[in-house]
């Protein structure tokens, strides 16, 4: 029997993984409805470069901050709970056990063999503590995440995204030409980000692809046509 490759996992990186997804997509994405919404509603070139520059500066500083924020606040949470997690270890010990215990059985470890097993964490706090950190909590201290890495991840490919839609109207004389070129770019940007993320989630990057265009392509028009409709009496 062929016995398929033994192929590596995705690293250290796999945690920051969502963060840069989230930073890139969210760039193409909300940066093309951006500008297709002041297209539509009439603003001219120049205009809507303005608006575009400003609109991914904002991006890039709410996304970075957003995510370190959210993410210093998890670990906060996360030593706090560890902390009583020990307390919890020293003056409860029994009941830590029987936690354990049960999470032993709703995974299938046999009967005769839970006793074992917990006996051996009962005989180290440090043991029993990171059992339950990642039983209790579903945290392994390699999927931990930097604030600060998150941070940039997110801001930066926010920036990256960005490019797609603001791009474009440096160079053109006409709001419209640069749309279409902004549509062109950030269609060939969300496709390579919905392949691209295909190399970590093993699945079919073509599907992938599209349905990253689809979800752009349904938003860009409906941010051109409500600008449209807001600004034809302005």
């Amino acid at each position: 029997m062929t016995r398929a490759p033994d192929e590596e996992h995705v690293g250290q990186t796999r945690q920051y993984w969502r963060d840069m997804i989230l930073g890139v997509n969210d760039g193409l994405v909300s940066m093309y409805l951006l500008v297709a919404g002041v297209v539509g509603g009439g603003l001219a070139t120049a205009q809507v470069f303005l608006t575009a520059i400003a609109g991914a500066i904002a991006g890039a500083v709410s996304m970075g901050a957003g995510e370190y924020l959210a993410t210093k606040s998890q670990e906060e949470v996360l030593t706090s709970e560890l902390k009583l997690e020990r307390e919890h270890i020293a003056d409860h010990r029994q009941m830590e056990l029987d936690q354990l215990r049960g999470m032993f059985e709703d995974m299938g470890i046999l009967e005769d063999d839970l006793e074992g097993i917990v006996s051996a964490f009962d005989r180290s706090d440090e043991a029993l503590l990171n059992a339950m950190k990642a039983l209790e909590f579903g945290v392994v201290d390699s999927e931990r995440r930097s604030p600060f890495r998150a941070m940039a991840f997110s801001a930066v490919l926010f920036a990256f995204g960005s490019l797609s839609s603001v791009a474009p109207f440096a160079f053109v004389a006409d709001a419209t030409t640069g749309l279409i070129w902004a549509s062109i770019l950030s269609a060939v940007g969300l496709f390579a980000v919905g392949m691209a993320k295909t190399m970590v989630t093993r699945t079919n990057p073509i599907l992938a692809g599209l349905e990253n265009l689809v979800i752009a392509g349904i938003g860009g028009l409906i941010a051109y046509y409500i600008g449209a409709l807001v600004g034809t009496p302005v």
